[in-house]
């Protein structure tokens, strides 16, 4: 026994096992790597064959059926023969065919990484092939589940990734710049909220960050929230910063303004300051450069591309949408908490 907690306690034979423990996980990753390739190769030729024989003009539609049928009495231990199953063979035979074809190594190899069930998602739900590429890759480098694979899709992350005006590529390094302009968006999506008409910024920045695992969803991976109407100290006044972030990748503070009207030059001006006082304050020596991103509801491009001209901190400018909104009197019309604990009172009373 004391010869045991000798062995546990050494230095030298802890670090053995952890490189040990680390080359079993790698191995147990190809080994999952490899058997997902495997599953889809054989997905692949079974749509091919449902395709070249015609399978469906030949024999009808009911031929699913049948060969459904076929394979789970051969296979009764194997999963995956449903008809909505051999359908999406077809379905995924159909929709990569082409890019396939090029027999590129790295669509390949980035096809056979992504497991059956994000690939259902893919071809079910992007149009274009750049669209679906594009997705592959994310999974991939960011490890997504099917479910937050499903939440990207449907706020068309492809769509706005990379699409806001920004000066990151005069005001920051590569390859920090090129990371800074994929992370920010445009336009924001924040369809989960609920809104009165004529709502402040007071107003969208309380509703965003009473749903910040949302809002944090939209901006996307690598946000982490730091607090809301931060303070900082610029000479003698106090000034009040909307939201701040620390994004995990970029390594950096980053400052967000909401406006909820157009935008107009004067706003790069005070996010500038802002940025220039985290830099000043809250930056460390191992931190990369503080980055402003602008939110408001609409932009003129080109306004929004002459200020940033002007502007010595890097800032991006990007539009939200929002569609849920409740008309200006509606609130009105809701009991509010005085008139429910009256309403309760005299129910109790009688």
């Amino acid at each position: 026994m004391e010869n045991k907690l000798k062995i546990i306690n050494d230095a030298q034979y802890q670090n053995w096992i952890s490189t040990i423990k680390e080359r079993i996980k790698a191995s147990q990753l190809k080994a999952a790597v490899r058997v997902n390739k495997e599953l889809l190769m054989l997905y692949w030729d079974l749509g091919k064959d449902i395709v070249e024989k015609e399978a469906e003009s030949v024999w009808g539609s009911g031929f699913y059926n049948a060969m459904s049928n076929s394979l789970k009495k051969e296979f009764p231990d194997t999963t995956g023969f449903s008809v909505t199953n051999l359908k999406y063979m077809k379905k995924f035979y159909t929709f990569y065919k082409d890019i396939k074809a090029n027999r590129q190594q790295a669509v390949d190899d980035l096809i056979g990484s992504v497991p059956w069930g994000h690939h259902i998602l893919i071809f079910t739900k992007c149009k274009k092939m750049d669209e679906a590429l594009f997705y592959l890759q994310k999974t991939v480098d960011n490890g997504w589940s099917r479910a937050v694979l499903m939440n990207f899709i449907e706020t068309q992350l492809f769509e706005t990734q990379g699409k806001a005006i920004t000066n990151f590529s005069k005001m920051l390094p590569s390859p920090q710049s090129d990371l800074a302009q994929e992370t920010i968006k445009d336009p924001y999506n924040f369809d989960f909220l609920t809104l009165t008409e004529g709502y402040r910024e007071k107003e969208l920045e309380e509703a965003l960050t009473s749903n910040i695992t949302k809002f944090l969803l939209e901006l996307g991976q690598g946000f982490a929230f730091v607090g809301r109407q931060v303070p900082i100290t610029v000479g003698e006044k106090e000034l009040f910063i909307d939201l701040l972030f620390y994004h995990l990748e970029l390594k950096c503070y980053v400052v967000v303004e909401l406006k909820v009207g157009e935008f107009e030059p004067s706003f790069t001006g005070q996010l500038g300051v802002y940025v220039a006082a985290i830099n000043h304050q809250k930056k460390k020596d191992d931190d990369n450069p503080t980055l402003g991103l602008l939110i408001c509801k609409t932009k003129d491009n080109v306004m929004a591309e002459y200020s940033l001209e002007s502007s010595s901190q890097p800032i991006g400018i990007s539009e939200y949408n929002l569609s849920n909104l409740l008309p200006k009197n509606y609130q009105s019309t809701l009991p509010t908490i005085e008139d429910i604990e009256e309403s309760i009172r005299q129910l109790t009373d009688k």
